[in-house]
C-alpha cells in the first residue's frame, strides 16, 4: 500500500507522514502486521527519528513475533527522551516476550513511576512478578530442613563406617520422587505444547533415524541440525510458557471463560485488570473489522460482569464503565440506533465529569456530538463540539474537530461562521501537512466563499483543493472540484459583461 520508490532511482515518498502513519495504524487494526511496518518504515524515511512511530512499529513486530527488532524499535524511541512512557511500556512488552522477566520488571516500575494513573504498568508489574516466581520460585515458598545426606557434618570415625541402611533408603525413595516428577513434567508439557507435542515427538523419533538425520537440505543444511533448532525451540517456548502462566492458571483461565458471562457467577476473574483491558481490545477490533453486532454484544456482556464487581475489586469502576459505554455507543451508531447510541455517550459524559478525566469527557463530547451530526441536529452538535475544544491535544484532532463544526454551520447557514471554522481546519492540517484534511478543509473554505459571494476566494481555494485532489489521486474529488471554477468563472464573466453593458 505504501507508495515508496526511496531505493529505486532515490525518490521520497509519494505520500505524507501523518498518511503513512495512519495507514499503518489501519493496517495494524486489520491483523495485516508485516504491510503496518512497511507503512511505519516509510513514514521513518520522512521523520527518522519520530518516537511515537518507532513504538507502532514495534507493537507490529511483536505481533508477528520477532521480538528482537520490537526490542530495538522501542529502545529508539527512548533514545532522544529517557522517559517517554510509551517507549517505557514497550521496551517491557519486548523484554517480557523474550523472556528477560527481571528486565521486564524494571522498566515495566519506571513506566508506572511516571505515570502512575495506567493501568497498562500495573499489570506488567504484576504478570513479570508472576513470571518471575514461576521460573526461580516465591522466597517464601522455599523451606529449609534437616533432611538428606548429612554425613558432610557427622564426626569422622562415623563416615568411615560408610552408608546407613537409612541414606540408601532414602536416596532409593528420591530416585522414585525423581521419576514420578519426570512423569508430571512430560504430562505439563504436553499440556502446555497441546497440538505440537505430536510434532515433538515426530521430531525426536526422526532423531533416531541415523540415515536421515546425516542427509541435508537443498541449501547444504544438516537435516540433524535442523531438527535439533526445531526441538529447542519447542522447548524455549515451553519454558516459556510455563513461566508465563502455570499449566493450574491456564486451566483456571479456560473454566472461567467457559463461565464468564454466567450471570450467576460472583467472583470476578484473576486478574480483573488484564480482563478488562483485553476485553476492550476486542470489543473495538470487532468494531473496526465491521462487525458492530458482535462489538455490542461483547460490550454489553462484559459490562454485566463488571457491573457485579465492587470497587474494591476494580477501584476505576467508574472509568470502566464509561469505556464501555462509550463502546456500546460507537456500535449502536454503526447499527443506526442513533437515540440508545446518544443515551450511552451521555452516561459516558457524566462518569467522565464525575471522575474529571479529560480524555473521557473529550471522548464523550465527540461521539455526542458526531450523533448530533448525524441526525441533523447541527446547532447541538456545535455545542457540544466547542465545549471539547479546549481538551483537544493534537493538531491532528483540531483539524477534524473545526472541519465538522464548519461543516454543521454550513448547513445551518452560517456561512461567515463556517468560513472562519474552515481556515482554522486548514491552518491545523498545513501544521502536521496533512494533505486529505486540507483537500477537505479548501472544499469548506471555497464553499463558504461561494455562499458569501467572494469569488474569487472561492475559485483559489477551490483549485487548491484540486491539487490536493490530484496529490491524492482522488478521482471523485477531482470530478467534483473541477466542475466548480469553470461555472464560477462563467458567472464572473457574465457579472463582468453586465457591468459593461
Amino acid at each position: 500500500m505504501s507508495d515508496v520508490d526511496g531505493d529505486q532511482g532515490g525518490q521520497r515518498p509519494k505520500s505524507t507522514f501523518p498518511t503513512y502513519m495512519a495507514e499503518g495504524e489501519q493496517l495494524y487494526h486489520k491483523g495485516e502486521y508485516l504491510k503496518a511496518v512497511e507503512s511505519y518504515s516509510t513514514a521513518l524515511t520522512l521523520q527518522p527519528d519520530d518516537k511515537n512511530c518507532f513504538v507502532a512499529r514495534s507493537k507490529c513486530y511483536l505481533k508477528m513475533g520477532d521480538s528482537e527488532n520490537a526490542l530495538k524499535d522501542a529502545e529508539a524511541s527512548l533514545k532522544e527522551d529517557k522517559e517517554f512512557f510509551k517507549g517505557l511500556y514497550q521496551k517491557a512488552e519486548a523484554l517480557y516476550t523474550m523472556g528477560d522477566f527481571e528486565f521486564a520488571l524494571v522498566f515495566y516500575h519506571r513506566g508506572h513511576k511516571l505515570r502512575p494513573e495506567l493501568q497498562e504498568f500495573r499489570l506488567g508489574i504484576q504478570k513479570a512478578q508472576e513470571a518471575i516466581e514461576n521460573s526461580v520460585g516465591s522466597p517464601s515458598s522455599v523451606k529449609l530442613e534437616n533432611k538428606g545426606d548429612l554425613s558432610f557434618f557427622r564426626k569422622g570415625e562415623e563416615v568411615k563406617k560408610g552408608l546407613p541402611v537409612s541414606i540408601i533408603h532414602t536416596l532409593r525413595r528420591e530416585q522414585k520422587q525423581q521419576n514420578q516428577k519426570t512423569t508430571k513434567s512430560e504430562r505439563t508439557t504436553k499440556q502446555l505444547l497441546g497440538e505440537l507435542y505430536t510434532d515433538k515427538e515426530y521430531l525426536e523419533k526422526l532423531l533416531k533415524d541415523e540415515d536421515l538425520v546425516k542427509g541435508k537440505m537443498r541449501g547444504g543444511e544438516r537435516l540433524q541440525d535442523l531438527i535439533l533448532n526445531c526441538i529447542t525451540y519447542l522447548d524455549t517456548r515451553t519454558e516459556f510458557w510455563h513461566q508465563q502462566r502455570p499449566i493450574y492458571a491456564r486451566e483456571r483461565d479456560r473454566k472461567l471463560m467457559q463461565q464468564k458471562w454466567n450471570k450467576s457467577r460472583q467472583s470476578p476473574p484473576s486478574d480483573p485488570a488484564r480482563f478488562v483491558l483485553e476485553s476492550l481490545e476486542d470489543i473495538d477490533t470487532a468494531l473496526t473489522s465491521g462487525n458492530a453486532e458482535g462489538s455490542l454484544k461483547n460490550a454489553r456482556d462484559v459490562m454485566k460482569t463488571v457491573q457485579g464487581w465492587s470497587e474494591k475489586v476494580v477501584p476505576n469502576k467508574k472509568e470502566v464503565m464509561g469505556s464501555l459505554h462509550s463502546c456500546i455507543g460507537n456500535a449502536l451508531i454503526d447499527l443506526g440506533d442513533m437515540d440508545k447510541a446518544l443515551d450511552h455517550h451521555q452516561k459516558d459524559l457524566e462518569l467522565a465529569t464525575q471522575c474529571k478525566l479529560s480524555d473521557a469527557k473529550s471522548r464523550a463530547l465527540d461521539n455526542i456530538g458526531r450523533v448530533y451530526a448525524r441526525i441533523g441536529k447541527f446547532t447541538q452538535a456545535i455545542e457540544v463540539w466547542e465545549e471539547k475544544i479546549p481538551l483537544v491535544r493534537s493538531d491532528l484532532e483540531k483539524t477534524w474537530l473545526f472541519h465538522e463544526i464548519g461543516r454543521c454551520y454550513l448547513e445551518l447557514r452560517r456561512h461567515t461562521e463556517a468560513r472562519d471554522y474552515g481556515c482554522r481546519s486548514l491552518a491545523a492540517a498545513d501544521e502536521i501537512a496533512d494533505e486529505k484534511w486540507q483537500l477537505n478543509a479548501s472544499v469548506l473554505v471555497a464553499q463558504s466563499e461561494l455562499k458569501l459571494g467572494n469569488f474569487n476566494s472561492s475559485v483559489s481555494h477551490f483549485e487548491r483543493a484540486l491539487d490536493r485532489a490530484k496529490v491524492l489521486q482522488d478521482d471523485f474529488a477531482m470530478d467534483a472540484i473541477q466542475k466548480v471554477p469553470s461555472l464560477l468563472s462563467s458567472v464572473l464573466l457574465g457579472r463582468l459583461i453586465s457591468s459593461i453593458s
